[in-house]
């Protein structure tokens, strides 16, 4: 499992796959507790209503927490700042106050929201534009590291960022990101531009939509083929394949069985040959 390090504390390892709570709604419960009795022990989620029912991911940690299937100490919990223009009316934060006083009412909120005193990993969901990245991004960054400053925050991160958005933000913080987390498509080469700038960084890349994103992919001949060989699913395939790769896989599945194939995932290697086939493979995204 990739470890990482804490500002101020020691390592702490982050499981090889993590489980997605966005879009669950009313199922995000007990989707989150089935993930937990299924073995995941990482979750994302974002103070993100809209999208997210954070509240409900707490109530599945703290059913967890209280029958004893995990320990606190067992559990990755990951979540995010959003912006006012990703939120509906349902904000965490008064939109009229600066960046500042949002982050810390969003932080305050997940925190009574999940049940905790400490968030592992705290993400920024994404820059306020497509390109660069505006002062109220640096604003922002600066209150998140206020809040790792405070203890009640662990490491810092960002998602569905550029590349240039990602350099600009390690030339300027005053806490590096230890976390980037964005979709990952075939047709792009897997976010190479990204990737290859977090592994130089040592940032632990996290992919989402690699099953969504490429569904093209799985259905080929090929990837068809090689999952028959290792008695394995085409998705398990595309798990292990982003493993190998170094990304930290997300799946955000409501289905049971699949749930425990994704952590099947992590029991057999593809070949040096079958990696760099479908790293070259560039389906149409999908």
């Amino acid at each position: 499992m990739p470890s990482f390090r804490n500002r101020d504390s020691g390592p702490l390892m982050l499981p090889s796959i993590m489980y997605g709570t966005a879009w669950k709604e009313d199922r995000t419960r007990a989707l989150t507790l089935q993930a937990i009795g299924t073995g995941f022990r990482a979750f994302d989620t974002a103070n993100q209503r809209k999208h997210y029912v954070e509240e409900a991911v707490g109530a599945a940690i703290q059913d967890a927490l209280s029958s004893g299937v995990v320990t606190r100490e067992d559990l990755f919990i990951q979540t995010k700042f959003t912006y006012a223009d990703g939120q509906d009316h349902r904000m965490p934060y008064d939109p009229n106050s600066d960046a500042r006083t949002q982050v810390r009412q969003s932080v305050l909120s997940s925190l009574q929201h999940l049940g905790v005193t400490h968030i592992d990993s705290y993400l920024l969901h994404g820059p306020s534009r497509r390109t660069g990245l505006g002062l109220v991004d640096l604003e922002t960054w600066r209150a998140m590291e206020n809040a790792v400053d405070e203890n009640i925050v662990g490491s810092l991160g960002i998602s569905n960022v550029h590349v240039d958005q990602l350099a600009a933000l390690l030339s300027r913080a005053g806490i590096r990101p230890t976390f980037v987390q964005n979709r990952c498509f075939a047709a792009a080469r897997w976010d190479q531009e990204v990737r290859t700038l977090c592994r130089a960084e040592n940032i632990i890349y996290q992919g989402f939509a690699l099953i969504s994103g490429n569904r093209s992919l799985l259905q080929t001949p090929y990837v068809q083929s090689i999952a028959k060989r290792h008695g394995k699913t085409a998705e398990q395939l595309i798990y292990r394949f982003a493993i190998q790769l170094g990304i930290v896989p997300l799946t955000g599945t409501t289905n049971g069985a699949h749930m425990r194939e994704a952590l099947d995932a992590l029991d057999f290697t593809l070949s040096e040959e079958d990696m760099n086939i479908l790293l070259s493979y560039a389906a149409p995204r999908s």
